[in-house]
């Protein structure tokens, strides 16, 4: 290998390093949304919670984060994006320990929003920095990692609940989570400040520097050209400069795809699955093991799309990967239906969802944050992309407050057939809307979204 070879190869290995530890927070996230449906079988008798007090007990980690979404962007561009990393480390680490001590369902409640607001601002911090750090041609792998650890969070989560499930062991499912906590804030001493904040501030020898720590020298200065050229026709701009025609394209998709995640239901899968197989299995066990089969499906089909994402394209990957999970929430109103759920019709619905659970993974699920990290101008990503976020959480914390009070009054059925007709929807939506960003850079984006404002 020569010098030039191996200087190459040590940037890459830089970035990826970068990237890797923010992405820690997408494992954080997808632990503690995931833990709680496993967790929840035990807090329920022990507490004694019907479908109210127990929605209340999912839902506080999602009013939480609606408060961090909101803020998430004002936070990350005021303070910077590593320094509002090291602050969601921090808070996710006081959480997961006061989860897992809590001597009571008020102190529980309580950690869990806690969680939240961590979880919150790192839904917006996280892609948005990995975004700011990656080479064009790499971007959408490495944002989308991400959204596979975010993934494997989920699965993580639900394997520490099989392994605790023989002692209903729910204090130490929920407190396990410091563990990653502490790896991220610990990681992130060594890294990097986002380069596009740093221009933003005025402070473009050190982007310099930071940029050249995975692109040439040449490939460095032309990209701070291009953000300087840009910065300087957004330096001034605010919330209330949210509301110019030019942003309306990208706003109407990034609002849109946050929406349209959440509105075909996968959280209400991720946060009740074993819930909802209780009466397929006949067993906490058995519904726990299931659902481990569901994440083990839903981190390989991410994992493959992650990897493919830059050559195949954002477009037909979401487009196509929501055809098939229209389909397969079609199949689970016909099975829900059915007289009995026992035997081959059990194992058919833990199909269904493995499929409605892989089809969104390779759509919905990595689009919503690179679709949100690609599509604003720099002097309002921050900002833009918390309103994404924001929908995000506000419509998660709808589902989780909803779904156990729907499955009740409506049945499985009922519950599946309004995710399907929502997502037909939304698919004319993104049809219509999503353009494909692939290769392009982010200065880029912006100029082609704000050459389709001004058609219109």
């Amino acid at each position: 290998m020569t010098q030039s070879e191996r200087t190459g190869a040590g940037k890459r290995r830089g970035i990826g390093l970068a990237t890797t530890v923010a992405a820690a927070g997408g494992l954080l996230f997808g632990y503690d949304t995931g833990v709680i449906s496993g967790a929840l079988l035990f807090i329920k008798p022990e507490f004694g919670l019907g479908d109210a007090g127990q929605q209340v007990l999912v839902s506080g980690l999602l009013a939480g984060a609606l408060v961090g979404a909101l803020a998430g962007g004002a936070i990350s561009d005021s303070l910077g994006r590593k320094k509002t990393l090291v602050g969601v480390a921090a808070v996710f680490l006081i959480g997961a320990l006061l989860s897992g001590l809590a001597p009571g369902l008020t102190t529980l409640v309580v950690a869990r929003v806690v969680l939240g607001l961590s979880i919150g601002v790192s839904s917006v911090c996280v892609p948005l920095y990995i975004a700011e750090m990656a080479p064009k041609e790499r971007r959408g792998r490495l944002v989308s990692m991400n959204q596979f650890l975010i993934t494997v969070g989920i699965l993580l989560s639900y394997l520490v609940n099989y392994a605790f499930a023989p002692i209903a062991g729910w204090r130490w499912m929920l407190a396990l989570a410091a563990v990653p906590a502490l790896a991220m804030l610990i990681g992130l001493v060594g890294a990097s400040e986002s380069p596009r904040w740093l221009v933003l501030r005025g402070r473009v020898d050190e982007a310099v520097e930071v940029l050249r720590g995975s692109r040439t020298a040449d490939e460095a200065r032309a990209e701070i050209d291009e953000i300087v050229g840009t910065a300087r026709e957004e330096q001034r701009w605010s919330w209330a400069d949210l509301r110019r025609p030019q942003l309306r394209p990208a706003l109407m998709l990034g609002i849109g795809v946050a929406a349209v995640n959440q509105l075909v239901g996968v959280n209400a899968v991720i946060y009740y699955a074993p819930t909802i197989l209780q009466g397929v299995f006949g067993s906490d066990a058995g519904a726990i093991l299931a659902t481990v089969g569901i994440g083990v499906v839903n981190a390989l089909v991410t994992f493959v799309a992650l990897s493919r994402i830059d050559s195949w394209g954002r477009r037909p990957l979401l487009l196509g990967g929501l055809v098939a999970v229209i389909g397969s929430l079609v199949a689970l109103v016909v099975l829900f239906l059915l007289p009995s759920q026992a035997g081959v019709v059990g194992i058919l619905i833990v199909v269904a969802l493995c499929v409605y659970i892989a089809a969104f993974a390779a759509s919905l699920g990595i689009a919503i944050w690179l679709v949100n990290s690609e599509v604003f101008p720099t002097g309002v990503r921050g900002k833009a992309g918390g309103l994404g976020a924001t929908t995000h959480w506000g419509l998660d914390l709808v589902i989780a407050s909803t779904t156990l009070t729907l499955i009740t009054n409506l049945g499985e059925s009922g519950l599946f057939a309004i995710f399907a007709v929502i997502g037909v929807a939304g698919f004319v939506f993104l049809y219509r809307l999503m353009p494909e960003t692939k290769g392009k850079s982010l200065e880029q984006v912006d100029a082609e979204l704000q050459a389709r404002a001004g058609r219109r």
